[in-house]
């Protein structure tokens, strides 16, 4: 792969292990410096070992996305040190309880919306004026297909998925004016744990991998991207347009 993102500054949630793994190695192989953000110090720390054994590199950010002062606090730290933020990986969820809809707790239910739903907004809050003052911003949400499914038994990740694809298309059309871009990316299946939690009887084998995946993201975190509002469906290496029902 060609440094084609040399000299670009991208964070990524959830880096220690699965897509947001994968994403920060290819990432820093194209050449951008990681700041890799995940609640595990070993899983980052095995990152950062990769990374660097590709010649990357990576600054570590051990921090829970529930705290939201904390991400307040890696935008001041990112705009003192680097003045600008190039990409944007919104990778971190949690898939939440299987269960039918009327036995799940508030609390529950309200922890599920806290990471895949808040914390993205507070990223995005905190990290606007850092993405706007690079020459060519770049967002990258991971959504679900649960999210247009309604799949049962996982409504609240199915609810925070379609929360957050609502929440990052109207970012799009609020900054469809700017350099920034944002766009939301769909796995789909994936060998990863949260696959294996959900459905432990599927064969991991038949599952592509975080790897093959990451491969699709990194283009859309390239300065010559210029689609924004937009999903791209891995399973169909399509990029759609979002339309209102029929």
């Amino acid at each position: 792969m060609s440094l084609s993102l040399a000299n670009r500054i991208a964070l990524v949630t959830g880096a220690s292990r699965g897509i947001g793994f994968a994403t920060a190695k290819a990432l820093a192989k194209a050449g951008a410096h990681i700041v890799a953000v995940a609640r595990t110090q070993g899983g980052l720390e095995e990152l950062d070992d990769e990374i660097r054994k590709d010649g990357g590199s990576a600054t570590l950010v051990p921090l829970n996305l529930t705290d939201s002062d904390g991400i307040a606090r890696l935008g001041a730290g990112l705009h003192e040190r680097y003045g600008k933020l190039d990409i944007l990986v919104g990778n971190a969820g949690v898939l939440g309880p299987s269960s039918p809809v009327g036995h799940i707790e508030l609390k529950t239910f309200n922890d599920v919306m806290a990471v895949n739903v808040s914390a993205n907004f507070q990223l995005l809050r905190c990290m606007e004026p850092l993405l706007k003052q690079s020459d060519a911003g770049r967002a990258v949400f991971i959504t679900s297909g649960a999210a247009n499914k309604a799949t049962a038994y996982v409504s609240p990740y199915a609810a925070s998925k379609a929360a957050l694809e609502t929440l990052a298309r109207a970012w799009a059309q609020e900054t469809a004016n700017t350099k920034l871009r944002v766009n939301l990316f769909n796995p789909g299946p994936t060998r990863t744990r949260m696959r294996a939690t959900l459905m432990p009887g599927e064969d991991p084998a038949t599952l592509d991998t975080p790897e093959q995946v990451a491969e699709f993201i990194v283009p859309m975190c390239a300065p010559d991207w210029t689609e924004t509002g937009k999903f791209y469906d891995y399973k169909t290496r399509k990029l759609m347009s979002f339309r209102s029902p029929a």
